[in-house]
């Protein structure tokens, strides 16, 4: 149970990452700060996707029991 709350927010985290990169490319045009927010948004993602993507025999990280 604990898992989703946290793959909860690391998506939160995400989408503000996004919406951040976006505000201050509006506000200052590309900088270093954009691409890290960028770069930091995406890699947020993955990691909640390779959580939740079910692998081959059709269970997720997330799913699994820990042993």
């Amino acid at each position: 149970m604990a898992s989703g709350t946290v793959l909860s927010i690391l998506m939160l985290a995400a989408i503000a990452m996004l919406l951040g990169a976006i505000f201050l490319w509006r506000q200052r045009g590309t900088s270093k700060q954009v691409w890290l927010m960028l770069v930091l948004a995406i890699v947020l993602i993955a990691n909640v996707a390779i959580w939740v993507v079910p692998s081959q025999n059709g269970t997720a990280p997330v799913q699994q029991e820990l042993k």
